[in-house]
């Protein structure tokens, strides 16, 4: 019985012992450890790096779009905006909508014979220098071209006194009727020095009388402005101001430049120099004329 246990006992050592051989061994074994990792890979649920992408890419590229439409569509209205404020910034500071409808309309109109001489002047300087070129103008010819042009000087620098001279009384109607307060001598004086300055351009050659003028009107615009701004005339009248005089100016400036092409081929006018020589000149002549008629009837006399 004793001898059956021990046998018995030594068998299932020897069983267990072999068991756990095998078990190290395929433990031990690379291609078993192989398959149980796959096993085990294959029953933990994971997802591969490719797919997590191609999962997440269509959101994030959404989201790009999303954020770069909507940046670009905010830029849009960012400048669409400011374009149109600067725009109604432009279009207040230079509107014309407080000034009377009468002012306006007679100030319109009183720039339309500066425009007019000056366009006259630009197309009878190419009537000239077509002549000069060609041998005949386009429809004068060019001895009457430059007859209309010396006709159209008078008027132009003639007009311009004119104007600067009004230019300067509407300061002395807004101290009479005590715009803005009493002012004295210092309104009365913008109202002196327009047509002080105006109309000795009347004796200047062409060139310089214009280029006097617009001086002068430029001087006018200045004092006016500051005028508007301080109280001493409407508000409105600086503005005013500034569009009847930029008309001005660029009439004058194209005058200037077209004389400024015929100045080879336009004959000399007599400046005002010319004129005093003459008269002393015609003076001295009569002088002798009237002596040499009395010595001449002295003579008779004795005789």
């Amino acid at each position: 019985m004793l001898y059956r246990t021990t046998a018995a006992r030594s068998v299932l050592r020897a069983v267990s012992s072999s068991n756990a051989s095998v078990a190290r061994s395929v433990l031990g074994n690379p291609i078993f450890k192989a398959q149980l990792t796959s096993s085990a890979r294959a029953i933990r649920p994971s997802v591969s790096p490719s797919f997590a992408l191609a999962a997440h890419k269509p959101v994030t590229t959404a989201l790009v779009r999303y954020a770069s439409s909507s940046a670009k569509d905010s830029d849009d209205v960012d400048m669409m905006a400011g374009m149109k404020s600067e725009a109604k910034v432009i279009q207040d500071t230079f509107s014309l909508k407080e000034v009377p409808k009468e002012a306006l309309a007679l100030g319109m109109a009183g720039v339309i014979p500066y425009l007019a001489t000056s366009l006259q002047t630009v197309y009878l300087a190419y009537e000239m220098n077509r002549a000069a070129a060609l041998g005949d103008g386009l429809i004068f010819s060019g001895q009457s071209a430059e007859l209309m042009l010396h006709m159209l000087e008078p008027i132009q620098v003639g007009y311009g006194a004119v104007i600067l001279s009004f230019l300067g009384a509407i300061h002395w109607g807004l101290e009479w009727a005590g715009y803005g307060g009493k002012y004295g001598y210092r309104r009365y004086a913008a109202g002196v020095i327009a047509p002080a300055v105006a109309w000795p351009t009347l004796l200047l050659p062409v060139e310089y009388a214009l280029i006097s003028q617009f001086l002068a009107f430029t001087f006018l615009y200045y004092n006016d402005a500051r005028a508007a701004a301080a109280g001493r005339a409407p508000h409105w009248y600086g503005m005013y101001r500034f569009v009847l005089t930029f008309v001005v100016g660029a009439s004058i400036v194209a005058t200037l430049i077209g004389r400024e092409q015929i100045q080879q081929t336009i004959t000399s006018e007599h400046t005002i120099k010319d004129k005093i020589n003459a008269l002393i000149f015609l003076q001295k002549k009569e002088k002798e004329e009237a002596k040499a008629r009395l010595a001449a009837e002295r003579g008779e006399d004795e005789e």
